[in-house]
């Protein structure tokens, strides 16, 4: 697509475009590999340290906790800085937590005075959960940079195809460091078991190595905004001289730039209706996501490595997903993501109640599991649209604000689900009643992005 008259800052613009996409994705991959190997670390902390289950899942609750209050307190200061120092340095401080990882027993016992002390198994497993919390919470610079870029070089129209190409690196991050970190963890065994056991502190280094690796190389090819580069702003996009909030201070405008914010976030009801959206999304994922093999193997009779398949095969068809919703969306939609997300949501709905009511043998297995990996297609779109929504609801000068603030909603939305259907579970004994509160929370969020039917496509327009 041509944006400028000149050819030569055409040219230049379109390269820095992809430079700076294909770069970012990288980047955010590389936060990925230093934030989901905890996961497959798991069974040799529990086995070689000791680490109980309980301890585990209140590391991962604060966890969660932290990097979704982190995204949002990143995004408000990822608005305001330059994007490369901020994504540089988050990645510097995670790599850093990840070598103390594979410290903890030495750092342990370095505070309670050696392996055979009473309280040491408290103290490392207080080691654990600081680091991990640590690690979390700049785990929280990396998206911000990202959105903030991507708003400044990727013009509205194009931004749904593009950001959803960018989100694949979600799930190629999370991909390649299953894989990473199963061969790793592989080469530790207790008998016939695949514990990892004494391997796990590589789960941490070898992501380290890489995430220092990847450090260097971002330095050098993080592009900053395009008039960092020496390029114009994006056509239709040009921000007025007191909203640059590089002046902002200069001319005694600070005020102004709170008052822009609070009206393009937070008291912008389009952005508090994505929160929500955002809310039944990921309460909705996370029955997959996180119950996915319990689920399979006790409701569905699948074996481990038949459920690990189709768990699989719901993330690669949530990749195809949101690349067909980023394409459909600027397509067929004029860029109204919330549109094509009513239909999507209510898909989901209906291929999760298929896939319940779908009887687990004879033919009609598989036709459960391929409406279950449908599901998937459908979810995704919706959890890459809402950011692409965020982006030109408050324009670029407020992207990594909006977004950090939808995505509280994300990781409250995770935490009540998960509590939610591990509790009726277990009072009612079955699966039944979990999956059909799912269907029922898909069905919500149809209605709310229905609400959200007559969104403009953007608000560059609108005066700030």
């Amino acid at each position: 697509m041509k944006l400028f008259d000149d050819p030569v800052i055409d040219r230049k613009f379109n390269r820095m475009q992809w430079r700076m996409l294909f770069a970012t994705m990288i980047g955010y991959t590389l936060f990925y590999f230093m934030r989901k190997n905890f996961s497959f670390a798991m069974p040799g902390l529990e086995q070689d340290c000791g680490i109980s289950k309980d301890m585990l899942g209140n590391f991962l609750f604060a966890g969660g906790i932290v990097y979704g209050i982190s995204k949002f307190v990143n995004g408000i200061v990822g608005d305001r800085c330059n994007s490369r120092k901020m994504l540089c340095f988050g990645l510097l401080i995670c790599t850093l937590v990840n070598v103390a990882f594979g410290f903890a027993p030495q750092i342990a016992a370095w505070f309670g005075g050696g392996p055979d002390a009473s309280s040491y198994l408290t103290i490392l497993a207080w080691t654990f959960g600081t680091l991990l919390v640590l690690n979390q919470f700049f785990q929280g610079t990396g998206f911000p940079p990202c959105a903030r870029l991507i708003a400044f070089w990727v013009p509205p129209n194009e931004l749904a195809t593009k950001m959803s190409v960018w989100n694949t690196s979600h799930s190629i991050g999370g991909g390649l460091v299953a894989k990473i970190c199963g061969v790793i963890m592989g080469l530790g065994v207790i008998g016939a078991a695949n514990q990892g056991v004494g391997m796990w502190r590589w789960c941490f280094w070898g992501m380290a190595i890489l995430g220092l690796l990847g450090l260097i190389a971002m330095w050098f090819m993080l592009p900053g905004t395009p008039k960092e580069e020496g390029l114009p702003d994006l056509p239709g996009t040009e921000l007025k001289a007191k909203d640059e909030p590089s002046k902002a201070s200069a001319d005694g405008g600070e005020e102004d730039e709170k008052l822009s914010m609070m009206k393009m976030v937070f008291l912008n009801p389009v952005i508090w209706m994505l929160g929500l959206c955002n809310f039944m999304i990921n309460a909705s994922r996370a029955l997959v996501a996180d119950w996915g093999p319990t689920l399979l193997q006790e409701a569905k009779g699948l074996t481990s490595s038949e459920a690990g398949t189709v768990i699989m095969f719901f993330e690669f068809a949530g990749i195809a997903g949101m690349l067909f919703a980023g394409w459909a969306t600027d397509r067929l939609f004029g860029g109204r993501a919330p549109r094509l997300c009513v239909f999507l949501m209510a898909l989901t709905a209906g291929l999760l109640a298929a896939f319940w009511f779908l009887p687990a043998g004879g033919w009609t297995g598989p036709l459960a599991m391929a409406a279950l990996c449908m599901a998937g297609f459908c979810l995704y779109g919706p959890q890459a649209l809402t950011g692409v929504t965020c982006t030109n609801s408050s324009t670029k000068r407020f992207a990594g604000t909006s977004i950090g603030f939808a995505s509280l909603f994300s990781y409250i939305g995770v935490s009540v689900s998960g509590k939610i259907c591990g509790s009726l579970v277990q009072h009612t004994g079955g699966w039944r009643l979990p999956v059909l509160v799912i269907v029922g929370i898909c069905l919500v969020g149809t209605v709310l992005f229905l609400c959200l039917w007559g969104v403009k496509a953007n608000s560059y327009g609108d005066k700030r």
